[in-house]
């Protein structure tokens, strides 16, 4: 009986030793790491939140497509909204495009209408490289373009840069002397 009193009195040494072990060890661990942990599990559980939720989001959403497409009547109205979609995109094209035909016929017209002119001017002896008037200008009253004269161009260029003005030039080749004299 004796050694089983050596027994139990032996066992809890054991123990107390074990627990002191862990407790150094988890101790100087924690003092060590300790802060590096904490933030480690913060790190984890915050993951594991989004993961969760975008995990739940993604089984939602195939369930919901796989009642979706269990159902024909939702399969068929959202194919019929689809071609009404279509139907409307297909009719706003076909608008745009008789509006650019339009304009092209419109185009083609007042080319056709200017080559006539054209034509016209020839027979009548006028010049055709001209710009065509329209015959509402022509019967208009005004000055004749016989009595005007046109303006000379200038020979001066004053962005050359150094030339001036000056006298000899102004009155073109006379020269300062002979503008004294006058």
């Amino acid at each position: 009986m004796e050694r089983d009193g050596d027994q139990l009195s032996a066992r809890p040494t054991l123990e107390t030793e074990g627990l002191r072990f862990l407790h150094v060890t988890v101790g100087s661990l924690l003092a060590t790491y300790g802060w590096y942990i904490v933030f480690s599990c913060i790190l984890l559980y915050v993951v594991f939140q989004k993961l969760s939720t975008r995990l739940r989001a993604l089984r939602q959403r195939h369930l919901d497509q796989a009642a979706a497409a269990l159902e024909p009547d939702i399969v068929v109205k959202r194919q019929e909204a689809l071609a009404a979609a279509r139907l409307k995109m297909q009719e706003e094209l076909n608008a745009q495009v008789e509006k650019h035909k339009e304009k092209l016929r419109q185009l083609e017209e007042e080319k056709r209408r200017q080559k006539i002119e054209m034509w016209d001017s020839m027979q009548e002896g006028k010049s055709y490289k001209g710009n065509t008037r329209k015959p509402q200008e022509e019967d208009s009253p005004g000055p004749s373009t016989s009595s005007v004269i046109p303006k000379r161009k200038s020979d001066r260029k004053p962005l050359r840069g150094g030339e001036g003005f000056s006298l000899a030039r102004c009155h073109r080749g006379r020269g300062v002397a002979n503008l004294l004299d006058d």
